[in-house]
């Protein structure tokens, strides 16, 4: 129970700082936002606030944000022939139900010939209980009653996203990463302030017969450059020698003030089937207050640089083996959930992470695939046509379910099939 409480929480809060960065940047780029929902399938519960309907969904994993477009509009589901409920106030249609499952007071019913709600603004047909057409104008701030019950404002095209200025739309595109980086960030710096202190580029203490004292590193000596790439934080530096077993590396360190220089080859141990290098030397680490801030930037840049590298190696050479999806995610948070709120945190700030740098892959479907859509536009001065975005979507859309598919069974698989 402990594990699936913890993976709700895990995964529900990062998927909504990502969803409220795409949220925060549409309000304020004048895009209606006319859902943020907290969970997934059936609503449990609805409340409506500044122009948007927040609301609580069954299924307590993530959430999502509906944005007025023309992917999202009723001219699908309101069909001619068909009766619907609405208010009147002043002449003007208020409100609007399209629910069998609610009821609408002070409402009356319209079999519908024609509706517009996006440009003209009307419902055109004819009353129950009085005969000739009559034409209603739609209030620009409606309210509509949807089908599963689910009450939101209507969409009229100014509000849509494809009315925001290419810069905004991409900034909203953007956001939603950016919220990840920032969450992992802060969990970082948090981290940060609840260790007894963090690592520093100088070294404490090097192990016997290790590389490093093979070639007289000592204790208070300072790495400043590997390969003479400069070491920016203990955590480089060791993903660096890392990545480099059974090789030759020159390291530069400073010792009483002076800089030396030194060419060792890191010992290859296997790792997890993998051959990573070690010389043999622990961090020395410190209480200041700068350098725990600094942990939380480097900490974050490390974990972009290492999901930047994983997302080469992937393309490099394709294997489902190399992905994870929820059930990869569950089975890490179970045992990480066993391990304290410390190991807890850091993994939900590398997982933020992830999701920020995935999203950035130019796939359709994906946040990336948007900002490549928002770049075609600004080379070719004009927007892209609807047909052709519509169905580089739609291939995206249908190739990432593929995708999901099959990391879901393929996960499922590795984790519970023996």
């Amino acid at each position: 129970m402990t594990a699936i409480i913890t993976f709700i929480i895990v995964f529900g809060v990062i998927v909504i700082v990502h969803e409220f960065g795409h949220f925060y940047f549409a309000k304020k780029s004048g895009v209606r936002v006319r859902e943020f929902a907290i969970g997934m399938g059936p609503k449990l519960l609805q409340t409506q606030r500044n122009g948007t309907t927040y609301t609580w969904r069954i299924l307590p994993v993530g959430g999502y944000v509906r944005m007025a477009g023309r992917a999202d509009t009723e001219e699908e589901s309101v069909q001619p022939g068909m009766p619907i409920t609405v208010v009147i106030t002043d002449g003007v249609v208020t409100r609007i139900n399209l629910s069998e499952q609610e009821e609408l007071v002070g409402g009356r019913t319209i079999t519908v010939n024609q509706i517009d709600l996006v440009d003209d603004m009307f419902i055109e047909g004819y009353w129950l209980d009085e005969e000739g057409v009559v034409r209603l104008p739609v209030d620009h701030d409606a309210e509509i009653i949807e089908a599963d019950g689910t009450m939101v404002l209507v969409a009229p095209r100014d509000t849509h996203i494809e009315s925001a200025k290419l810069w905004q739309r991409a900034l909203i595109n953007f956001a939603g990463p950016m919220n990840n980086f920032l969450l992992t960030l802060i969990l970082f710096i948090g981290l940060a302030f609840t260790l007894p202190g963090v690592s520093t580029t100088t070294v404490d203490q090097v192990a016997k017969d290790s590389p490093a004292a093979m070639v007289g590193l000592k204790h208070n000596d300072t790495i400043t450059e590997i390969n003479g790439k400069k070491v920016s934080s203990w955590q480089s530096m060791q993903n660096t020698i890392q990545t480099l077993p059974n090789k030759k590396v020159t390291v530069t360190f400073e010792r009483h003030g002076q800089t030396k220089h030194t060419t060792l080859t890191p010992k290859g141990i296997k790792n997890g089937g993998m051959m990573i290098g070690q010389i043999g030397v622990t961090s020395k680490q410190t209480t200041a207050l700068g350098a725990r801030l600094r942990y939380g930037f480097q900490a974050t840049a490390q974990s972009m640089t290492q999901i930047f590298r994983a997302i080469k190696n992937l393309v490099q050479g394709f294997s489902l083996n190399k992905l994870g999806g929820p059930v990869a995610i569950y089975k890490n948070t179970s045992e990480v959930s066993s391990m304290g709120i410390l190991a807890i945190v850091s993994f939900m700030a590398w997982l933020s992470v992830n999701l920020g740098m995935m999203n950035l892959i130019p796939i359709p479907g994906l946040d990336g695939g948007k900002l490549l859509l928002n770049a075609v536009e600004a080379v070719i001065r004009r927007p892209v046509p609807e047909k052709a975005e519509l169905a580089v979507t739609m291939v995206g859309v249908v190739l990432l379910v593929i995708l999901m598919v099959a990391v879901t069974g393929n996960d499922i698989l590795r984790y519970f099939v023996k």
